[in-house]
């Protein structure tokens, strides 16, 4: 019987995600100008008394938080990745990173409709011309910081270039580390533009309600991203992913074999991005070619660790 000691001496790797180097330079630096343009924008809302340029430094904190979070997961994800405690590599721990970020990010609504409600009831003076210009600066930090972290689904290898085709779209490249980082700098530049167009109208034409009412709208956004983040980071972490298309690609070669092999068993799971881990159980009454099912599963590349047992 192999010890603990000796399973960490296996040769066979059970790493399956390609690690993203440009990602997490590129999130740390969006932390790092965040962070920077989050105090300005927090000092300047409570001296101007904006309540939209106070709503973007304050949910600009937890973005910077976010990010920061979003990075530590990325080198956490590299430094444990040939850990042998973690049976099916350290993907996960990006995954985590980007369901923790959207959580932050419903906090971040709700903060921000609460105090632009209260804002409706105790209107300040507002001095626009100063909190325009920061609001500017921040709108700027956040398109820089967006194009850093914008996933161009290049990692090291090209999906569509593989022979096979299927006739559905996998979400193969999809880094949903950086999906999350990228969704917390589009919403402060949301938010940035929304402040703007609420500062500018207050100055113009004297709209005082336009502070609190683009709060109220920035906050009803951010709860959706967020929303939807937690929903499909959440069903990773869950392994909920009995419904995905190559569950049904697996099926189909199985039938193949008519009324020889029935499908016992089928578990699939995620285990990188775009690549699923599978362990069948197959009942046969005939004699039944483990290596030559294994070889026809394997024209779905994204099948990287297949186990299959006959009964």
């Amino acid at each position: 019987m192999n010890s603990i000691d000796s399973l960490k001496n296996l040769a066979h790797s059970h790493q399956f995600d390609v690690a993203n180097p440009i990602a997490k330079k590129n999130t740390l630096y969006a932390t790092l100008l965040t962070f920077v343009t989050m105090v300005c924008e927090i000092i300047g809302g409570i001296y101007f008394n904006s309540m939209a340029l106070l709503a973007d430094g304050w949910h600009m904190s937890s973005h910077a938080l976010a990010l920061g979070m979003a990075f530590m997961a990325y080198v956490m994800a590299q430094k444990y990745a040939q850990d042998f405690r973690f049976n099916f590599g350290t993907y996960k721990v990006e995954v985590l990173g980007a369901y923790t970020s959207a959580i932050l990010l419903l906090v971040v609504a709700f903060f921000m409709a609460y105090h632009s409600i209260e804002r409706f009831f105790h209107p300040v003076q507002i001095a626009y011309q100063e909190a325009i210009v920061i609001a500017v600066i921040g709108l700027i930090v956040n398109l820089l910081c967006a194009w850093l972290l914008k996933d161009d689904h290049h990692h090291g290898h090209d999906h569509d270039a593989h022979e096979h085709h299927h006739d559905h779209h996998h979400d193969h490249h999809h880094d949903m580390n950086l999906k999350a980082a990228y969704l917390h700098v589009l919403a402060d530049a949301m938010t940035s533009v929304l402040a703007i167009v609420a500062l500018v109208g207050g100055m113009l034409w004297g709209a005082d309600w336009l502070d609190p009412t683009m709060g109220i709208v920035g906050s009803v956004l951010v709860f959706i991203w967020a929303l939807g983040l937690i929903k499909q980071s959440g069903k990773i972490l869950l392994d909920a992913t009995m419904d995905e298309p190559i569950v049904q690609e697996i099926i189909d070669v199985i039938n193949t074999y008519e009324d020889k092999i029935s499908i016992e068993d089928l578990h699939v799971w995620k285990v990188g991005k775009g690549k699923y881990g599978c362990i069948l159980t197959l009942c046969s009454q005939t004699n039944l070619s483990i290596e030559r099912i294994k070889h026809e599963l394997s024209v779905h590349e994204e099948l990287v660790h297949v186990s299959i047992e006959r009964r």
